[in-house]
């Protein structure tokens, strides 16, 4: 969503401009200047691998957190949000910001990456800004929650700032508690992957200021029921579920489930260009542009359009990969925030597939029913849908095993979980790779399948079945295995890291 395109909101309190610090690793432009040296969205196969050669800082990570333990998720010391899920370079970000009670702060810019095993990159630092407390929103129609902070204050993304996901670290300067706030710098060059976030579903779950997340109805906070809104006009709040996890203070899931996978790919150089679910809601060119698209982690939550969108990307001959579990479970439809901006509220509207009679006892009546997911990514999300288990090979003859040495029945322990597909599509040469049986906490017991199938123009789609399939790949600093359900994750396998290069390299092999 292009900053030009929305109305602006009232005077920032401070400009980008003040209290710009020196950046580590190269010199980089000011915000408010393209410079000379812009890049248009012509094919840069070696930017990645040039940008993770610049020096690297670990002190991305929050040092410094605390939850207010009356509302569980919110740290009302200092938190905030911005006014774009992503952006590209040259557009203009808005940056709001709480401090209780007031209280001076800076904010360090930082892109996520591998920089050496740093995990990320010092880009740029703004402050010392003199923070207020800002008001929490009133409960609005369908619960919606949404923030009309006061600006504090803007940054215009610099022309060389490589698409990936940013974090801004919001620090105290008389106090200990830090934060985050984060973001994704888009392009539209070609690539040969595309790493879509998930943060429809980072929304979905984020309960800040106290229970305000989609599954919450004012009575119970799992409901699986319509007539729920939540907007991106908030902080995030820290992740609810699995696991107590500090680092998600402000920085949704994606540090959770999806940033072991960026962090891989960038250590090894792969051509990825990144993008949020409202990119490809919005823009069916946002997935044509590359040879892959890739789902990560937790990605549940899926407009009409963008599940459309990624069909026709298929269609025309783009690869998925589905490195994600209970992926494109609810249909969720976009609506503009209260002053008129796009895309800035979603709501659970329907289940893809329809509900299954199991799921009909504890989720809906829906207004809406998608198509099923399975014709897309080759399995659906089955009851009960929370478990654990071992990643199983069913079919050690195919392509994505070459080289792992792995035979019919060997496992991969834990990497299954917590939520995963089954029930594969009746799809022409599609392939249950792996299968196996998942256990939740209660004793019950599902079966899950991963799948693979070929498309129409030699491209493929890859479903791994779990949202741990990351896990396996690498693990960054700062980084926590999850445990639910009575199973847990192993991390870093040498098998989930040759699949995965099988798999990326016939899908982004030439043309």
């Amino acid at each position: 969503m292009k900053k030009d395109e929305l109305p602006r909101r009232d005077v920032l309190k401070a400009t980008a401009a003040a209290g710009v610090a020196a950046t580590l690793g190269g010199a980089i432009a000011l915000p408010g200047t393209l410079g000379a040296n812009f890049v248009g969205p012509q094919r840069q196969s070696d930017a990645i691998r040039k940008e993770n050669e610049k020096r690297g800082a670990t002190d991305w990570q929050l040092t410094y957190a605390r939850v207010d333990p009356a509302t569980k998720y919110r740290s009302p010391w200092i938190e905030g949000f911005v006014s774009d899920a992503s952006l590209r370079a040259g557009e203009t970000l808005e940056l709001f910001v709480s401090t209780r009670p007031a209280a001076p702060f800076r904010v360090d810019f930082y892109r996520l990456g591998h920089y050496g095993g740093a995990g990320g990159r010092l880009m740029l630092s703004q402050g010392p800004f003199q923070g207020k407390p800002q008001p929490d929103p009133p409960v609005g129609e369908e619960r919606l929650r949404e923030c009309r902070w006061e600006a504090t204050t803007s940054l215009k993304i610099p022309a060389d700032w490589l698409s990936g996901v940013y974090l801004g670290k919001l620090s105290l300067l008389n106090g200990r508690y830090q934060s985050y706030v984060v973001f994704i710098v888009r392009d539209d060059r070609p690539a040969d992957l595309l790493f879509q976030c998930s943060d429809n579903t980072w929304q979905a779950y984020n309960r800040w200021p106290d229970n305000f997340s989609l599954y919450d109805n004012g009575q119970t906070p799992w409901n699986l029921i319509p007539g729920v809104k939540v907007g991106f006009d908030r902080p995030y709040g820290k992740y609810c579920q699995i696991f107590d996890n500090p680092l998600s203070q402000g920085s949704g899931e994606f540090l959770l489930w999806e940033f072991p996978l960026a962090f891989w790919l960038e250590e090894h150089g792969y051509d990825v260009t990144y993008c949020s679910n409202t990119d490809v809601h919005a823009d069916a060119a946002c997935l044509t542009r590359c040879k892959t698209f890739l789902s990560v982690g937790h990605d549940e939550y899926w407009s009409l359009t963008q599940f459309r969108h990624v069909k026709e990307a298929v269609e025309a001959g783009v690869s998925a990969c589905f490195f994600s579990g209970n992926t494109c479970c609810f249909v969720a439809p976009y609506s503009a925030s209260s002053d008129g901006r796009p895309n800035r509220v979603i709501t659970r509207a329907g289940r893809y597939g329809g509900l299954s009679e199991e799921e009909k006892a504890y989720m809906g009546p829906f207004p809406t029913e998608g198509p099923n997911e399975a014709s897309l990514i080759g399995a659906r999300t089955v009851s009960p849908f929370n478990g654990s288990g071992d990643w199983i090979v069913a079919d050690p003859s195919s392509w994505i095993f070459e080289g792992t040495g792995m035979k019919k029945g060997d496992a991969i322990p834990g990497l299954v979980g917590w939520e995963f597909h089954g029930d594969p599509a009746k799809i022409a040469g599609l392939d249950v790779v792996a299968e196996g049986e998942t256990i939740n906490g209660g004793g019950k017991k599902a079966h899950w399948t991963a799948t693979l199938y070929p498309g129409p123009k030699n491209n493929w789609v890859f479903n791994a079945s779990t949202i741990y399939w990351a896990q396996g790949l690498s693990s960054p600093p700062g980084h926590m295995l999850p445990i639910a359900h009575y199973g847990r994750p192993h991390g870093p396998d040498a098998r989930v890291k040759r699949i995965t290069k099988n798999l990326l390299a016939r899908m982004t092999a030439s043309p």
